[in-house]
């Protein structure tokens, strides 16, 4: 398992995408043999509904942006994964702070993936459960 002082460099090369800025995005820890990974998050009082808890949307976005790390730690920096379908259960509200969520590539085939993950209130309470799957595209195709 890494830590944040020697995460995978195919991290280090990349610029944080605007919605991972937005959303506070930090790659805390990745573990490329199990394919998982453990992501921080900043939610603020901007993500909040009237009542003031973060939106489920943002709530989403914060997985999305989980699960598809875990696929390229997977595969060791060799693919990007966009999403095809994800699947969640909202089980508690979320408030804004430090939010926490962790996600494991399950398979790594040709063609797909699939990613389950789970995101983690200030409490450190479960909050979301997730599952995903992805479309394996390999980063040399991009190019």
């Amino acid at each position: 398992m890494s830590d944040a002082a020697e995460l995978p460099a195919y991290f280090k090369l990349a610029d944080p995408t605007g919605t991972a800025k937005l959303l506070g995005w930090t790659l805390d820890r990745a573990d490329e043999d199990a394919g998982t990974v453990e992501v921080s998050f900043l939610a603020t009082t901007d993500f909040t509904n009237p009542v003031g808890n973060v939106q489920g949307g943002i709530l989403a976005a914060m997985l999305d942006d989980t699960l598809g790390p875990a696929v390229v730690v997977k595969s060791r920096g060799t693919v990007f994964a966009p999403t095809i379908q994800m699947n969640l259960h909202f089980l508690r509200p979320v408030t804004p702070g430090r939010i926490r969520a962790e996600a494991r590539c399950i398979q790594l085939g040709k063609t797909i993936a699939y990613i389950e993950g789970t995101l983690f209130d200030a409490k450190g309470e479960v909050a979301v459960r997730a599952t995903s799957t992805a479309r394996v595209v390999r980063v040399e195709d991009l190019r």
